[in-house]
Protein backbone atom coordinates (compact mmCIF):
# COMPACT_ATOMS: atom_id res chain seq x y z
CA UNK A 1 0.00 0.00 0.00
CA UNK A 2 1.18 3.53 -0.77
CA UNK A 3 0.28 6.37 1.59
CA UNK A 4 0.71 9.84 0.10
CA UNK A 5 1.55 12.70 2.44
CA UNK A 6 -0.49 15.74 1.39
CA UNK A 7 0.26 18.45 3.95
CA UNK A 8 -1.52 20.26 5.45
CA UNK A 9 -4.58 18.31 4.23
CA UNK A 10 -3.73 14.81 5.42
CA UNK A 11 -2.47 11.39 4.44
CA UNK A 12 -4.49 8.74 2.65
CA UNK A 13 -8.09 8.83 3.93
CA UNK A 14 -7.09 10.76 7.08
CA UNK A 15 -7.85 14.49 6.76
CA UNK A 16 -6.67 17.00 9.34
CA UNK A 17 -9.72 18.65 10.91
CA UNK A 18 -12.08 15.73 10.27
CA UNK A 19 -14.41 14.75 13.15
CA UNK A 20 -13.08 12.08 15.51
CA UNK A 21 -15.66 9.47 14.43
CA UNK A 22 -14.68 9.88 10.77
CA UNK A 23 -10.98 9.76 11.68
CA UNK A 24 -11.55 6.50 13.58
CA UNK A 25 -13.28 5.00 10.51
CA UNK A 26 -10.54 6.27 8.17
CA UNK A 27 -7.85 4.77 10.41
CA UNK A 28 -9.74 1.48 10.50
CA UNK A 29 -9.89 1.47 6.68
CA UNK A 30 -6.08 1.26 6.59
CA UNK A 31 -6.04 -2.08 8.41
CA UNK A 32 -5.23 -5.24 6.49
CA UNK A 33 -8.25 -7.38 7.38
CA UNK A 34 -6.38 -10.56 6.47
CA UNK A 35 -3.71 -9.88 9.11
CA UNK A 36 -5.05 -7.72 11.94
CA UNK A 37 -2.40 -6.94 14.53
CA UNK A 38 -3.00 -7.74 18.19
CA UNK A 39 -1.28 -4.40 18.88
CA UNK A 40 -3.99 -2.36 17.14
CA UNK A 41 -5.80 0.14 19.35
CA UNK A 42 -8.92 1.28 17.46
CA UNK A 43 -9.21 5.05 17.52
CA UNK A 44 -5.48 5.37 18.33
CA UNK A 45 -3.23 3.36 16.01
CA UNK A 46 -3.02 0.39 13.68
CA UNK A 47 -0.15 -1.81 12.58
CA UNK A 48 -0.04 -3.25 9.08
CA UNK A 49 1.64 -6.61 8.36
CA UNK A 50 4.71 -4.68 7.10
CA UNK A 51 5.13 -3.20 10.58
CA UNK A 52 3.97 0.23 9.37
CA UNK A 53 2.18 1.98 12.23
CA UNK A 54 -0.38 4.73 11.64
CA UNK A 55 -1.42 6.74 14.68
CA UNK A 56 -4.00 9.51 14.97
CA UNK A 57 -3.98 12.36 17.47
CA UNK A 58 -7.34 14.04 18.15
CA UNK A 59 -8.22 16.96 20.40
CA UNK A 60 -11.67 18.38 21.09
CA UNK A 61 -13.21 15.75 18.80
CA UNK A 62 -11.13 16.71 15.74
CA UNK A 63 -8.13 15.07 14.05
CA UNK A 64 -5.06 17.23 14.76
CA UNK A 65 -2.15 15.08 13.53
CA UNK A 66 -1.19 11.78 11.96
CA UNK A 67 2.02 9.99 12.89
CA UNK A 68 3.44 7.15 10.81
CA UNK A 69 6.26 4.82 11.87
CA UNK A 70 8.67 3.13 9.48
CA UNK A 71 7.73 -0.39 8.44
CA UNK A 72 10.12 -3.29 8.86
CA UNK A 73 9.21 -4.60 5.38
CA UNK A 74 9.00 -2.14 2.49
CA UNK A 75 5.69 -3.53 1.17
CA UNK A 76 4.04 -0.32 2.43
CA UNK A 77 5.43 3.02 1.30
CA UNK A 78 4.97 6.58 2.57
CA UNK A 79 5.52 9.14 -0.16
CA UNK A 80 5.78 12.90 -0.43
CA UNK A 81 5.82 13.70 -4.14
CA UNK A 82 8.49 11.28 -5.40
CA UNK A 83 10.28 10.91 -2.04
CA UNK A 84 9.85 7.57 -0.24
CA UNK A 85 10.44 8.92 3.26
CA UNK A 86 11.24 5.58 4.93
CA UNK A 87 13.09 3.68 2.17
CA UNK A 88 15.68 6.37 1.44
CA UNK A 89 18.51 7.31 3.81
CA UNK A 90 17.57 10.29 6.00
CA UNK A 91 20.27 12.48 4.43
CA UNK A 92 18.80 11.83 0.96
CA UNK A 93 15.24 12.48 2.21
CA UNK A 94 16.40 15.86 3.54
CA UNK A 95 18.10 16.75 0.24
CA UNK A 96 15.12 15.71 -1.86
CA UNK A 97 12.55 17.33 0.45
CA UNK A 98 14.43 20.62 0.11
CA UNK A 99 13.61 20.52 -3.62
CA UNK A 100 9.95 20.95 -2.59
CA UNK A 101 9.95 22.96 0.65
CA UNK A 102 11.97 24.50 3.44
CA UNK A 103 13.29 21.82 5.79
CA UNK A 104 15.03 22.78 9.03
CA UNK A 105 16.97 20.76 11.57
CA UNK A 106 15.06 20.58 14.85
CA UNK A 107 16.82 22.92 17.32
CA UNK A 108 16.31 20.46 20.19
CA UNK A 109 17.11 17.30 18.21
CA UNK A 110 19.53 17.74 15.28
CA UNK A 111 18.81 14.19 13.99
CA UNK A 112 15.25 15.33 13.24
CA UNK A 113 13.86 17.83 10.75
CA UNK A 114 10.73 19.94 10.34
CA UNK A 115 9.11 21.44 7.26
CA UNK A 116 7.41 24.34 9.10
CA UNK A 117 5.42 25.64 6.12
CA UNK A 118 3.80 22.23 5.58
CA UNK A 119 4.15 20.87 9.08
CA UNK A 120 5.85 17.64 8.32
CA UNK A 121 8.16 16.43 11.07
CA UNK A 122 10.79 13.74 10.45
CA UNK A 123 12.25 11.95 13.46
CA UNK A 124 14.91 9.36 14.18
CA UNK A 125 16.40 8.50 17.58
CA UNK A 126 19.96 9.47 16.61
CA UNK A 127 22.04 10.45 13.59
CA UNK A 128 24.08 7.77 11.82
CA UNK A 129 24.19 9.13 8.26
CA UNK A 130 27.37 7.22 7.42
CA UNK A 131 26.36 3.78 8.73
CA UNK A 132 23.52 1.95 6.94
CA UNK A 133 23.81 -0.89 9.48
CA UNK A 134 22.47 1.54 12.11
CA UNK A 135 18.97 1.59 10.60
CA UNK A 136 17.42 3.60 13.45
CA UNK A 137 19.87 6.43 12.77
CA UNK A 138 20.39 6.04 9.03
CA UNK A 139 16.69 6.21 8.09
CA UNK A 140 13.90 8.32 9.48
CA UNK A 141 11.82 6.29 11.92
CA UNK A 142 8.68 8.47 12.04
CA UNK A 143 6.92 11.22 10.17
CA UNK A 144 4.25 13.49 11.63
CA UNK A 145 1.77 15.46 9.53
CA UNK A 146 -0.27 18.29 11.07
CA UNK A 147 -1.41 21.82 10.27
CA UNK A 148 1.28 24.51 10.35
CA UNK A 149 1.44 25.85 13.89
CA UNK A 150 1.04 22.45 15.56
CA UNK A 151 4.29 22.95 17.49
CA UNK A 152 3.75 26.65 18.22
CA UNK A 153 4.16 27.99 21.72
CA UNK A 154 1.33 30.30 22.87
CA UNK A 155 3.40 33.33 21.85
CA UNK A 156 4.12 31.85 18.42
CA UNK A 157 0.43 30.98 17.95
CA UNK A 158 -0.50 34.57 18.79
CA UNK A 159 2.08 35.88 16.29
CA UNK A 160 0.78 33.46 13.60
CA UNK A 161 -2.79 34.69 14.20
CA UNK A 162 -1.67 38.31 13.98
CA UNK A 163 0.20 37.67 10.67
CA UNK A 164 -2.78 35.81 9.17
CA UNK A 165 -5.33 38.48 10.15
Amino acid sequence: MDLHLAPPTGVGPLRIGMPRQEADAALDSLRDLSAISKSDQPGQHIFRPSGLMVSIHCMRGVLQAVEIARPSAMTDRVLFHDVDVFALPAREVVTRMREHTTLEADQDDPASFIAPDLLLGFWRPFEADDDPDEEKGYYFDRVLLARPGYYDTPAEAEERLRRNS
